[in-house]
């Protein structure tokens, strides 16, 4: 077992109080990390109050090495992170991979992103340009299922718009986002990345320093609200990716050999633990029968298990709080007679966060697997008949973040698109991001946007200069 320290202005430091993290395949612990609390995070916000005066003056270019030096520390280190990451996510080896190959490449093309001004007017009267200025210092706080992705996420961006960051990791998932922090100390400038780790308590102090000018949060809307209210006594900046009710809808004149694998996997991937994943799955009538049951089979040849095994493709629950929580909602499901095509069952070994795979046929619409968010590896499938009468169903969530439409009439899948109150919408794909195009969500799954240029200015505030030519002074 290793102890991993805190990055605070340039150094790695501990407090002499810890917090375990467990392996949720096994329950035993895999490390400590500090817990830390008032003092250490007004030491991480004067460590980046400090560096934002140099940093906020730096030249684009410093700040794309600095960026890039960041994208090579975790490259060059894929093979160590990507098996810690599994050791204390779960998540099998090979989506590890790709979640630390990810962030390396995210970094390295949002290094590229640049926030040119824009020029309002000029003419004989004046010349008017907007420019955009960094935020100031920024506060991240990162959620469980994807820890070092969502890190990147908001270190980069903020650094590349002149902001400094104090990131505080998931108290479940802490362990790879201090590894990196300790590869990456000496690659940025002292005080511009702040990684801390604590209890839960940690986050509203984050959210509500007077000296932290924006918050940007991914997790729960539950916590987004709460989030809203603490940021908004110094009406702090802030940016919120929250829970998603994703539908994907599937049209009759789909393959069924050819997207059950998909729908599969738009459901399973992380266990069911991605925001964007398919959570409720829409079929016409007519290849109902046949596309259920092809998803069905095919997550008979799926393995459950330890994600450090070869041959897992779906590990254990992050945590037992979710895990409690995906087990409330299929006996709730069982316990109203709702027919199951696999699944149902809590695993019998009592160790680990395993929940089988899950899938239910045609439960009704106001059911609670269906109504809320599962965050587990659990697929409810519904059954429809016109094309109106599935978006109006897909639409009535109170959430907006993400959803897809099958159909071999890629026409009549942007029609269909354009109808569904999400911020993304894919057609015969799924879970596919950019780091140069917006992502975020309508409704209660957030608002604001991450990647890309409007991702960008997020970190910044648009200032406006004007000069009067041939003004008499």
């Amino acid at each position: 077992m290793t102890d991993y320290k805190n990055l605070i202005d340039g150094e790695m430091v501990d407090n002499g109080e810890w917090l375990d993290v467990l392996n949720p395949a096994n329950e035993q612990v895999v490390g400590r990390v500090p817990a830390c609390g008032k003092d250490e995070l007004d030491r991480a916000v004067a460590a980046a109050r400090w560096a934002f005066k140099s940093w906020k003056k730096t030249s684009q270019e410093e700040r794309q090495q600095v960026v890039q030096g960041i994208a090579a520390a975790i490259k060059d280190n894929a093979d160590e992170l990507y098996r810690l990451l599994t050791s204390e996510q779960g998540k099998p080896h090979q989506q590890a991979q790709q979640e630390i190959y990810g962030a390396a490449g995210l970094a390295a093309a949002q290094s590229t992103l640049t926030l040119d001004d824009v020029i309002n007017q000029d003419d004989d009267t004046r010349l008017s340009r907007t420019r955009r200025v960094p935020v100031g210092v920024v506060g991240g706080i990162v959620p469980w299922n994807f820890p070092v992705m969502m890190a990147i996420q908001k270190i980069v961006p903020a650094l590349v718009a002149g902001c400094t960051i104090v990131l505080k990791p998931s108290p479940f998932t802490p362990l790879t986002t201090l590894r990196i922090a300790e590869l990456i100390k000496d690659v940025v400038p002292a005080g511009t990345v702040n990684i801390i780790t604590g209890e839960d308590h940690l986050g509203p102090m984050i959210t509500e320093h007077p000296d932290i000018d924006k918050i940007t949060f991914t997790g729960s809307t539950a916590t987004g609200k709460k989030i809203m209210e603490g940021a908004s006594g110094d009406l702090k900046r802030i940016t919120l990716e929250l829970g998603g009710n994703d539908a994907s809808i599937v049209l009759p004149d789909a393959d069924v050999d050819k997207v059950a694998e998909q729908l599969f996997w738009s459901s399973f991937s992380n266990a069911g633990q991605v925001c964007i994943a398919a959570k409720r799955v829409y079929i016409h009538k007519d290849i109902y029968d046949d596309l259920s049951k092809a998803i069905a089979e095919y997550a008979k040849t799926v393995v459950v298990g330890d994600g450090s095994q070869q041959g897992t493709g779906v590990g254990p629950i992050q945590n037992k709080k979710q895990y409690e929580r995906v087990l409330e909602l299929i006996q709730d499901a069982k316990d109203n007679g709702y027919k199951f095509l696999t699944g149902g069952d809590k695993d019998p070994s009592g160790t680990g966060y395993y929940v089988p795979i899950t899938i239910l046929d045609n439960p009704p619409e106001d059911a609670r697997i269906v109504a809320e968010e599962q965050f587990g590896p659990v697929m409810p499938l519904l059954k429809f008949d016109t094309i109106d009468e599935v978006i109006e169903r897909a639409n009535n969530s109170e959430y907006g973040l993400a959803g897809a439409v099958w159909t071999k009439d890629t026409d009549k899948g942007v029609e269909i698109a354009e109808q569904l109150e999400t911020g993304t919408v894919w057609i015969n794909e799924f879970m596919q991001l950019s780091p140069f195009t917006p992502f975020g969500g309508h409704k209660q799954s957030g608002f604001g946007a991450e990647y890309g240029v409007d991702g960008l200015k997020e970190f910044t505030y648009p200032q406006v200069i004007t000069v009067k030519r041939d003004a008499a002074v």
